[in-house]
């Protein structure tokens, strides 16, 4: 982690490292991940990286590789510790005799580290910058803001006043000193940086420059991860840390070298070829990087000549071959192929390691089947002890006060969306009475011509809801819109009450499918609103009467006062 940073400082400082040589020009020139108005800019803590991630791989001997590294935002930390809830509630028995080292104590001192770094005196906040609930990682940034007691912020949230970061609470604007970014850099200011980004908050690079706020990690950090430097990571360590590595990386050739592009040519058969500005694993990126020997004639030749031509942009890297694990499938164990991601912060007593990891597991034999997105799966990583462990928590220990988050520390967009909640919610709530009524009735009469089911027809129409069907899409849709509400503050939001918002998001889409108006359609509406109750109990017994509780009873409130209304208008003319 220290040679990262080291080669990090360099780039956006003094440049030594291509002026000597060491390095060439294009791996920082050509790279896309190098950030030039962040050049110069020095971090307000003093330091580029606060919080790395190391892609490890074991091969059939037993050794150790790097992989990867992880700078420009490291995610699976949130669901490493996520796994360990999980592991420890499914297997209590066997965790408690195993002295397995706690994961409390690694996020408890970055914890303190950030919040000695907020600016005290003028109420400065930490945040966790997220680039909303459309991110494949978000449900981690939710997980670990509640974990670790930070604002979780979108660029919308931010607004830069006089080179300070400010954050729009409902009690105005405040300030905030430390952001741990959770989003490509590029699109952190469209100002300076992606002019297309819409999740990002104009003026960002300028506060920086100010050093009014520290980022974690540093803008522009990301470059470190392309697969080029890969070839120069045995230099950069005796150049700048004066050792060897103490865990090799691939053996990677960067093409822009004659000696070393020949060698790739040479080699070809044996060696996986791919992108060299790339920031993904080899093993990850089945649609750029392919193995020399399993190309066709014309797919080969094409990627030879390229080779010739544009070897710059390439880079060939010796072929993965991972060690398995013995996974539990379909009542046998089989082998799966692991990689180990591990994680290192920064403390006030230099890099923390967290004690176990982030373990993706194959879901098949083959290496290339890791990544999460393809169907790979996830397993808890244990760094066992000889001895008992300290019960580590974020909980205050003796002497220790209790820090709490700034008063008026709600975001705008985090009241915006709990109003909107309980507007939909309590709409869900009042359409689900009024067709279980009219079902009702229509099942007994069986007559849909009778003047009150026409009149509570007529109604219904008014607002949108089409009484001929068994589950109305108008329905559907305040459902939706709940959920969606919800899922903008997961952060703010019990566990237990989302897991009742989603579940009456899919019962209503189950019935969609197979309700028929009349008896069908009162018995559907009886569960849903009993759904729809156990929601509303939740909420209320779980959330403090803090503002947020008081902007999600506002827009209840307001939207039962506007639908009483509505329905009095109607019915007495």
């Amino acid at each position: 982690a220290e040679l990262l940073e080291r080669m990090v400082a360099d780039i956006y400082g003094d440049n030594a490292l291509v002026r000597r040589g060491i390095i060439p020009p294009e791996l920082v020139a050509r790279n896309t991940e190098f950030l030039r108005p962040m050049v110069g800019v020095k971090p307000a803590s003093g330091h580029f990286l606060h919080f790395c991630a190391f892609e490890l791989g074991r091969g059939p001997d037993g050794g150790w590789w790097v992989l990867g590294d992880r700078t420009q935002a490291p995610s699976g930390a949130g669901f490493a510790l996520e796994n360990r809830v999980a592991t420890t509630r499914a297997l209590s028995d066997i965790y408690a005799g195993m002295h397995v080292h706690r994961l409390a104590g690694f996020f408890r001192d970055f914890r303190d580290t950030l919040n000695a770094q907020a600016n005290s005196e003028d109420g400065g906040r930490v945040g966790i910058l997220t680039p909303g609930q459309h991110n494949e990682t978000y449900f981690e940034h939710a997980y670990i803001a509640r974990y670790l007691g930070f604002m979780l912020l979108e660029g919308e949230d931010l607004v830069v006043e006089n080179g300070q970061v400010m954050v729009r609470t409902v009690s105005g604007l405040k300030p905030v000193s430390v952001l741990w970014r959770r989003m490509d850099a590029s699109f952190v200011d469209p100002l300076e940086l992606r002019y297309d980004s819409r999740i990002g908050t104009p003026g960002m690079a300028e506060a920086l420059r100010q050093g009014s706020i520290s980022m974690v990690n540093a803008l522009g950090s990301g470059i470190l991860e392309t697969r080029a430097f890969s070839a120069f990571m045995p230099r950069l360590s005796r150049e700048l840390m004066g050792e060897e590595l103490a865990l090799p990386s691939i053996a990677t050739w960067w093409c822009g070298q004659p000696a070393e592009r020949q060698h790739v040519i040479d080699n070809f058969d044996r060696l996986m070829v791919g992108p060299a500005f790339a920031t993904g694993l080899a093993i990850d990126d089945q649609k750029a990087t392919f193995l020399g020997a399993t190309l066709g004639d014309e797919e080969r030749a094409a990627m030879l000549r390229r080779l010739e031509t544009e070897g710059s942009s390439l880079v060939g890297q010796e072929p993965v071959r991972l060690s398995t694990a013995p996974v539990h499938v379909n009542g046998r164990l089989e082998p799966r192929p692991i990689t180990l991601r591990v994680y290192a912060a920064r403390t006030a007593d230099g890099w923390n390691i967290i004690p176990g990891g982030f373990a993706r597991v194959g879901s098949t034999t083959d290496t290339t089947a890791i990544a999460m997105q393809r169907g790979g799966q996830a397993a808890d990583v244990w760094v066992i002890s000889s001895k008992p462990v300290e019960r580590v928590t974020l909980l205050p220990q003796d002497g220790e006060r209790l820090v709490r988050n700034s008063a008026g520390s709600l975001p705008s967009r985090a009241a915006d969306n709990l109003l909107w909640l309980g507007r939909y919610a309590e709409r869900c709530e009042a359409t689900v009475r009024i067709l279980r009524a009219y079902n009702a009735r229509l099942a007994e009469l069986s007559n849909p011509d009778l003047p009150i089911l026409k009149h509570t027809r007529t109604y219904l129409e008014s607002i949108g809801v089409d009484a001929a069907e068994g589950m109305p899409p108008r329905l559907l849709w305040a459902i939706d819109s709940a959920v969606h509400s919800a899922g903008q503050i997961r952060d703010r939001f019990s566990p237990d009450g989302w897991l009742a918002l989603t579940d009456l998001r899919k019962t209503s889409r189950d019935f969609a499918a197979r309700v028929r108006p009349g008896d069908d359609a009162t018995r559907a509406m009886t569960v849903l609103l009993r759904k729809l109750a156990g929601f509303s109990g939740l909420v209320h017994e779980n959330m403090y009467r803090f503002a947020g509780w008081r902007f999600l009873e506002i827009g209840r409130r307001l939207e039962r006062g506007i639908q009483l209304a509505g329905i009095v208008g109607w019915f007495t003319g």
